[in-house]
């Protein structure tokens, strides 16, 4: 059977389609005709890519419908013409949870790190497929283990059946859906009380536990308070990275170095750590694929021009930001600290105005793109640019692809990209201006 992916560079849907072709089926998919990060894995495997067209779709496929995408679609009203089976992206993915030992993680925030980094763990010791919200999907049939970046928005990973899952953090996000942080917090309640062995949640954060009478499996908490089950304990960190011992119930489990940088990587390899322990997974083992972990896809990625730092991170909501930032200081101490930011959406544009530029006013400038619309419509928001960040700003200025030369002013810095979108067009650009 053919399966056909509408929107098949969309990070989630290239992972799904990597996978679905690993695991032995025919894939093809059709998007834009630009180019994007997430197609090069499809490219290398040898998956057919094409411009929309009525005309990919017939009646001996079954078709898989990326989130974005409606019935306006030429590809999606012809497969309902057709009356040919169609997925939405989240439901294949939870039939594939269904028929495997499926570890989800989900949280607001550093779900596609965590993710990455448990596959480079498990998959190294004991073989897993994996969907990782960069981009990355990997399979073989024989493997047990099923491992993926389970995403709040619009309830979909309540279409997920995992054995456990990880809760990295829940804040308030996604505010185009999420009425306010009492519905974000009953959906996280009822995909742990779906899960089916137990959660592991970072119990260092307020609002997971004031969830925690609501969660009816076994909850093991990481952090670095007393009062988790896993605890980082005696943690230093410097320009190399962080070192700690590992607490599981008091008792030593392991000494842990990383070659990561911020208090968030340390947090996610407790979560790591914790999952790869209550499988039974050889500690030595887990503690040597630690340090061989080479980082995700567009998550703290670095280039190097001359004296410049140019750091590329899908940092969009100020926590992220915020960590962003304290990995950059981390690992440059000496260096003063330059950030581009994209905002993402109107709708989180005007909710996180004021946070975002709060963590923009912690480094020396700032520079803000037009606001990227998503899925929303910059005439229903007629109010909310960039200029809502840029006002609050002690140091910031607007910038688009044309006036990169304003970023010449810091050669010798950390100049750190934030966005969930692709911005390799300026990141080239700068590298240009820093050549001449």
């Amino acid at each position: 059977m053919k399966y056909h992916f509408i929107g098949i560079k969309g990070s989630g849907m290239s992972s799904l389609a990597q996978i679905m072709f690993d695991l032995g089926y025919d894939v093809q998919g059709s998007d834009k005709e630009e180019h994007f990060f997430t197609q090069i894995a499809l490219d290398e495997r040898g998956i057919k890519l094409l411009p929309f067209d009525k005309n990919n779709i017939t009646d001996n496929m079954i078709v898989v419908v990326g989130a974005t995408f409606k019935n306006d679609n030429v590809e999606v009203d012809k497969a309902i013409e057709l009356g040919i089976k169609m997925y939405d992206y989240y439901e294949l993915l939870g039939e594939l949870t269904k028929k495997h030992n499926t570890i989800a993680v989900c949280g607001c925030h550093g779900k596609t790190t965590t993710t990455s980094l448990l596959a480079h763990v498990f998959n190294n010791i004991t073989g897993a497929n994996y969907l990782i919200g960069d981009g990355t999907g990997y399979a073989k049939k024989r493997n047990e283990y099923l491992l993926i970046e389970a995403c709040e928005y619009q309830r979909h990973f309540l279409y997920y059946y995992p054995k456990t899952t990880i809760i990295t953090n829940i804040e308030l996000d996604h505010v185009d859906y999420y009425k306010d942080l009492d519905d974000i917090k009953s959906a996280y309640v009822s995909f742990a009380n779906q899960t089916d062995k137990r959660i592991i949640a970072y119990g260092d954060d307020d609002n997971i536990r004031s969830v925690r009478n609501q969660i009816t499996k076994d909850v093991y908490f990481y952090g670095f308070e007393k009062d988790n089950d896993f605890r980082a304990v005696n943690v230093t960190s410097d320009s190399t990275g962080s070192s700690f011992d590992v607490y599981y119930k008091n008792n030593l489990l392991k000494h842990i170095t990383i070659n990561l940088f911020g208090k968030h990587m340390i947090l996610n390899t407790l979560a790591v750590i914790a999952a790869s322990y209550l499988e039974g997974l050889n500690m030595d083992q887990v503690v040597y694929n630690l340090t061989t972990y080479m980082g995700a896809k567009r998550r703290f990625n670095e280039t190097f021009i001359k004296d410049a730092v140019i750091i590329d991170d899908y940092a969009h909501h100020p926590t992220e930001m915020k960590a962003v930032i304290e990995a950059a200081r981390q690992k440059y101490p000496t260096k003063k600290i330059a950030g581009v930011f994209l905002p993402h959406t109107f709708s989180r544009t005007k909710a996180l105005h004021k946070e975002i530029a709060e963590v923009l006013n912690t480094i020396d400038a700032s520079y803000i793109l037009d606001i990227y619309p998503s899925r929303e419509k910059a005439s229903d928001w007629p109010e909310v640019t960039s200029s809502l960040i840029i006002d609050l700003l002690k140091n910031g200025d607007s910038i688009d692809i044309s006036t990169m030369s304003k970023l010449l002013n810091h050669s010798n810095s950390v100049i750190i990209f934030m966005s969930p979108a692709d911005l390799q067009n300026m990141i080239d650009e700068l590298i240009r201006l820093l050549e001449i």
